[in-house]
C-alpha cells in the first residue's frame, strides 16, 4: 500500500477526477491557504457569493476568512479541492464542518464550488470526503442552512438525506444524518465507484 495513504487525515491527499475527467486532489485546508481561498471566493459570481455567504460583497470580512482557514481537524474540519492539470493548482471548491458547542456530535456544514465547475460532481465529492472525516471524528449529524432560492444546494442536501428542520427569513435549515448520508452515496449508481475510491484513499 502507498505509504502516503497510511498518514493521518491531516496529511492525506486524495486524488480523483471529476465527471468530465478533470484531475483533482483534495486535501485539508491549512492556514497558508488564505490567498488561495480568497482567490477562489473572488472567482464566484455575485449571485454565488450571495447564495454561499448571504452577502454580495466581493470578499467576506477578514475575520470570516481567518475562521475558514483555521481548521484543526476536530472542531473545524475543512477540505479543499485543487485542479491538478494546471501548474498553479487553483482552488476549485471547499467544504467545512464547524462543531456545535452545545451539541458536540453535530456540526454546521457548508460547501462551495466556483461557478465554472458547477455540475461536474465536485460538491458531491467534497461532501463525501467531509462526511467520512466527520464520522471518524465522532460526529453524528450535520446541520446546513440554505437560502430557499438556492435550489442546487437544497437538492444536494436532500440527496444526502437532509430533513427539513425550520425556515426563517428565507433560510431553510436541514439536518443530515451522517451514517445515512454515507449509505446513500454508496448506493448511488453513478457515484459508487468514486465513493469506493475516496474511502480507499482515506482508509475507511
Amino acid at each position: 500500500m502507498d505509504a502516503a495513504l497510511c498518514q493521518p487525515p491531516s496529511v492525506i491527499t486524495i486524488h480523483t477526477r471529476l465527471s468530465d475527467g478533470t484531475p483533482i486532489c483534495i486535501r485539508r485546508v491549512r492556514i497558508d491557504d488564505r490567498q488561495r481561498l480568497s482567490e477562489g471566493i473572488a472567482k464566484l459570481t455575485e449571485r454565488s457569493r450571495y447564495l454561499r455567504f448571504f452577502s454580495k460583497a466581493p470578499l467576506p470580512p477578514r475575520a470570516v476568512i481567518d475562521r475558514l482557514v483555521d481548521a484543526d481537524g476536530q472542531d473545524h474540519i475543512a477540505w479543499g479541492a485543487l485542479q491538478m492539470n494546471l501548474e498553479e493548482r487553483p482552488a476549485l471548491g471547499v467544504v467545512h464542518a464547524f462543531r456545535d458547542e452545545d451539541e458536540p456530535d453535530s456540526a454546521d456544514f457548508s460547501v462551495a464550488v466556483i461557478d465554472e465547475f458547477h455540475g461536474r460532481g465536485l460538491a458531491r465529492i467534497l461532501s463525501a470526503v467531509l462526511l467520512i472525516d466527520c464520522r471518524r471524528e465522532g460526529y453524528q449529524e450535520l446541520s446546513v442552512q440554505i437560502l430557499a432560492e438556492n435550489t442546487g444546494a437544497l437538492a444536494l442536501a436532500k440527496s444526502l438525506g437532509g430533513t427539513y428542520q425550520s425556515q426563517e427569513r428565507g433560510v431553510t435549515e436541514l439536518e443530515i444524518d451522517i451514517d445515512k448520508a454515507l449509505e446513500a452515496l454508496r448506493k448511488e449508481t453513478d457515484f459508487a465507484d468514486t465513493m469506493r475510491e475516496i474511502a480507499d484513499q482515506m482508509q475507511i
